[in-house]
């Protein structure tokens, strides 16, 4: 038996032991008429981060960027992993800055926490600068890309952003995991 399979079913077992432990005195004393059989479903780790770690210390602005992305998220009703793939890639796009037109320094038109282009089809400039707005285009972009939700965030990230630097997102999922968690049900 090869050790991922003998680890695998030690945690099974592992976990119907303790869930009997703990449910046996209270089911115990359960009327058997109501008793309903219960599903249990074990849920592997979420993803490792990919590579190299980065992480920024967030003013204020970023934070409130931070929670905008996650309303949005909530609205368009997807899960954490959707929160996760935008705020990285946020991260990597505007450092969670909502930005204006840059001048000489700007990439194109490029505008708002995603870099996002007018002249590319994503909306207006008021539009792009807006954080629910545009968090609420790239949540779109993301759920045209097929299993999107079991890919590497960078895969998630380029296909929908296609930046000139596809692997650069990957170095932000650790931040980007923590701040959902500490903001999702805030």
């Amino acid at each position: 038996m090869n050790t991922i399979f003998r680890k695998s079913m030690l945690s099974v077992a592992g976990l119907a032991f303790a869930g009997g432990v703990f449910a046996g005195p209270i089911a115990a004393h359960a009327n058997p008429v109501d008793a309903k059989p219960v599903a249990v479903a074990v849920q592997s780790a979420a993803p490792k981060p990919q590579g190299e770690q980065s992480r920024i210390t967030l003013n204020d602005e970023q934070t409130a960027n931070v929670k905008a992305i996650i309303a949005a998220t909530k609205k368009a009703g997807l899960p954490e992993r959707a929160a996760v793939i935008s705020i990285a890639t946020s991260l990597q796009e505007s450092k969670l800055e909502n930005l204006g037109h840059l001048g000489d320094a700007n990439d194109h038109d490029s505008l708002g926490l995603f870099q996002q282009r007018p002249t590319s089809g994503w909306g207006t400039p008021e539009q792009i600068t807006d954080p629910a707005y545009s968090t609420t285009a790239f949540l779109k972009g993301l759920r045209q890309v097929d299993g999107w939700q079991d890919m590497p965030l960078t895969d998630a990230a380029q296909t929908v952003q296609v930046s000139a630097y596809p692997d650069a997102y990957a170095q932000w999922e650790q931040q980007a995991t923590d701040l959902v968690a500490q903001h999702w049900n805030s």
